[in-house]
């Protein structure tokens, strides 16, 4: 089916919310647990991680401490896998979430070996919490996990399809790119992802793949070769 054997899949809070922008929506969930289960059952192992957004954007905020407010949106993380974790098992899958503290019965701590063991056996990982630090955000805990796991690439849905020269959103010029290196997004300073998470990606020649959650069967049509978004390549 495709030329991935193990994925990480990057989800943004917002786009789960839908069109309501905040908590979830379970329509939109679950048809991207469908697809997920499309993809695991042809033999590919998923690694996820979705963004805290729907929930807190504590850096936006001016009268709450940078330490405390990265640490709500850890626990925002949490939620998130808690729920689509949930979402995945009612289709059909078996699943796990790893966060790098003890968190009660809620998750395991998170090992390479027993993640990838996991992976193995065929279950869908949900790592929560960030990386465990305030001043890291999920990108840079993506592409951590996705090294320390030895994905074949990281694929981040989001609500644009690809990577643009510039916002298209407010600038009608903007380009699209159908490919391009790590190396030319940290120089063109294009916030693919954030810049510890390109340099980590970059030192360890880890790729990424940028699509547009929103258009149909994306994650099975990116999982499986046929890129409609963009390549970031590591080379």
């Amino acid at each position: 089916m495709s030329e991935y054997k193990r994925v990480l899949l990057k989800f943004s809070g917002e786009a789960l919310a839908g069109d309501k922008k905040q908590g979830f929506d379970e329509e939109t969930c679950i048809g991207v647990a469908k697809q997920v289960k499309t993809i695991v059952d042809k033999g590919i192992e998923v690694a996820v991680v979705i963004g805290g957004g729907n929930f807190w954007r504590g850096r936006n905020s001016n009268t709450i401490d940078r330490f405390k407010a990265d640490q709500i949106g850890m626990l925002a993380t949490v939620m998130n896998c808690v729920y689509v974790s949930e979402i995945f098992r009612y289709v059909g899958m078996d699943t796990e979430i790893y966060t790098p503290y003890a968190f009660g019965d809620i998750s395991e701590m998170f090992t390479k070996d027993r993640a990838v063991r996991d992976l193995k056996a065929g279950k869908v990982i949900f790592l929560a919490g960030g990386t465990g630090h305030p001043y890291f955000s999920t990108d840079t805990a993506t592409a951590l996990r996705a090294v320390e796991l030895g994905c074949d690439i990281i694929m981040m849905a989001k609500a644009i399809d690809g990577v643009y020269s510039a916002d298209p959103n407010t600038d009608p010029t903007a380009v699209k790119f159908d490919k391009i290196s790590l190396e030319e997004v940290f120089v063109k300073k294009l916030k693919v992802i954030d810049t510890s998470a390109t340099v980590i990606c970059m030192e360890n020649k880890m790729p990424l793949l940028i699509f547009a959650l929103n258009e149909e069967n994306s994650i099975i049509n990116n999982a499986s070769g046929n890129c409609t978004g963009t390549i970031v390549t590591a080379d």
